[in-house]
């Protein structure tokens, strides 16, 4: 779905899964900039914007998700997984709920395939799935923002910022009296700085929590049963998950970055070394200059110099091995 943001000032579309807003407005550094004090706003038209309603909404979550909502406090925010029957993560969800629905945000394209599998657990369950992504526009205000939210709006409060599950008819207006824009590389380089790891960029097929540091965060550890929460319990109790998540600084001095999917070396082993691991979302920050987030083998010693391909990287542990 294009956003209509795209007509505005130096736009220049993002990619891949991220098509269909902004990669950024002309100034990468400046938009970060923005952010980062707390200025502007950022795009994030595309992602899946998916509903439950109903009586039974937490109570039924509750049974589905790796999170705690059965109780969940009208406006509190919380974000959950949705596990395979062996522990590795197929959906991500940031949810709120407005005290008569949850709203949860998903990655793009993904909110077919998650409302395909929540319609499938409904069964007596007083619920009411819903896909408003041709409607409701996610807009993402920094942390710090004083910015006013148009009223009526569902609002989803976090330390990063606030989500705003905005009428996607209101989306031009709303960027004319809330900028400027920021883009989506922006946005991401302040999200590889905070270690936030990302479904589709941080996660394979073969993911556990465990590798990303979304214990806590996402998996509760004290609630009932969930598909895949025999995984998640044996990984916590009695052994440590095979790979962790890192955040590497990368040589400056490269002019390109390492793409996702960039094989780690340990640099004294040179670079027909034994692969130890992969690059998965590389940035340019704005003070930080090149850096990334990676999965290493759990064994990696922290204190190894690596190589993403051809590029020196000192890594910065996110998960404890």
């Amino acid at each position: 779905m294009k956003s209509p943001l795209l007509s505005l000032p130096g736009a220049v579309p993002a990619e891949g899964v991220d098509e269909g807003v902004a990669a950024h407005y002309g100034d990468l550094f400046r938009e970060q900039r923005a952010l980062a004090d707390g200025a502007g706003f950022v795009d994030l038209s595309h992602r899946g914007v998916v509903t439950v309603s109903g009586e039974d909404r937490l109570s039924w979550l509750h049974l589905l998700l790796t999170q705690h909502v059965s109780e969940l406090p009208v406006g509190e925010a919380t974000e959950a997984l949705i596990l395979s029957a062996h522990g590795h993560i197929e959906h991500a969800l940031y949810l709120v709920d407005d005290g008569a629905t949850v709203w949860a945000h998903v990655e793009p394209g993904t909110q077919d395939a998650l409302i395909a599998y929540l319609e499938s657990m409904k069964f007596f369950y007083r619920v009411e799935v819903a896909d408003r992504t041709a409607d409701i526009a996610v807009v993402h205000l920094p942390a710090g923002s004083i910015a006013d939210v148009p009223d009526g709006v569902v609002v989803r409060e976090t330390p990063y910022g606030r989500d705003l599950f905005l009428p996607r008819a209101g989306l031009e207006e709303f960027a004319a009296s809330h900028g400027p824009a920021a883009g989506l590389l922006a946005y991401e380089a302040l999200r590889v700085e905070q270690h936030r790891p990302r479904l589709g960029f941080e996660t394979d097929h073969r993911t556990i929590p465990h590798e990303l540091g979304w214990i806590g965060t996402a998996v509760h550890l004290q609630k009932g049963c969930y598909r895949g929460q025999e995984t998640v319990a044996r990984v916590q109790n009695l052994g440590k998950p095979p790979r962790r998540l890192v955040f590497l600084h990368l040589d400056g001095s490269d002019v390109h970055l390492p793409v996702p999917g960039t094989e780690i070396r340990v640099a004294d082993d040179g670079p027909e070394g034994r692969r130890v691991g992969v690059v998965t979302t590389s940035v340019r920050h704005h003070e930080l200059g090149p850096v990334a987030l990676a999965l290493v083998k759990r064994n990696v010693p922290v204190d190894a110099r690596l190589l993403a391909g051809e590029t020196a990287a000192a890594q910065e542990v996110v998960v404890e091995p």
